[in-house]
């Protein structure tokens, strides 16, 4: 029967599962596979799996008790095996990958950042520290301008928008970078320039914090910083 895959762990993990049920509706029941000095925590697939609110919930709450009582290498939504014996034969074969992992991620925990920046507040400030860009608006905005004026702004602006988020985004990134033992690049969605995630540990988890308040603060209204965390690590299993 296909299991669904929580975490790995060392097989001397507390394993503190009471009072916690798996995915699916009726909840399933956890149960673990040991092999190779490691320990799954899994239970049966439900049909139909899917990322409802209840699972998303379920699935949280057995990686944040299973982290409060050591470390673990938190899967992600989703994960599923043929049964247990395919578990069980991944843990023999991946023992010391798993194992340094493990070590890896002793002590600490992730932080996701997104950045976006107000879209009129950016071109405000292109056109305020940009001759040509300043130049060329004018002569459209007044009639003077011609078709390739307008295309020349849209190609200028497009290239001062990058840079100066590619530049943004570095300064970021730089600013948090003492504090954080790895970090993990996404492709940002939407008006996002910049979505990171950082591997912290324990030990410098509060200047962490600290100096992601100081750069929102320091950013003000015109960028939005969305700091998510302390959150499993799952970017960095």
């Amino acid at each position: 029967m296909a299991v669904y895959v929580y975490s790995i762990a060392l097989q001397d993990h507390p394993m503190r599962l009471h009072g916690l049920s798996g995915v699916g509706d009726p909840p399933a029941a956890l149960r673990t596979v040991n092999a190779a000095g490691l320990c799954a925590i899994i239970s049966d697939t439900p049909e139909n799996l899917r990322a409802r609110r209840r699972d998303v919930l379920a699935h949280q709450e057995v990686q944040e008790q299973l982290m409060a009582d050591g470390t673990v290498l938190p899967l992600r939504f989703g994960m599923t095996a043929e049964d247990e014996d395919a578990v069980r034969t991944t843990l023999e074969d991946r023992a010391a990958e798993y194992e340094e992992r493990l070590r890896t991620l002793a002590g600490t925990t992730e932080y996701n950042l997104k950045c976006s920046w107000e879209e009129k507040s950016l071109l405000r400030r292109i056109l305020l520290e940009s001759d040509e860009a300043r130049r060329l608006n004018t002569a459209i905005r007044d009639g003077s301008g011609t078709p390739q004026m307008s295309l020349a702004l849209g190609e200028l602006v497009a290239q001062e928008v990058e840079v100066r988020q590619e530049a943004l985004a570095k300064g970021i990134v730089e600013a948090l970078h003492p504090y954080v033992c790895d970090e993990s690049f996404s492709a940002p969605a939407g008006q996002d320039f910049l979505s990171v995630s950082f591997l912290v540990p324990a030990d410098k988890e509060e200047m962490f914090q600290a100096t992601g308040i100081s750069l929102t603060n320091q950013l003000g209204d015109d960028c939005e910083v969305r700091l998510r965390g302390p959150l499993p690590p799952y970017s960095f299993v």
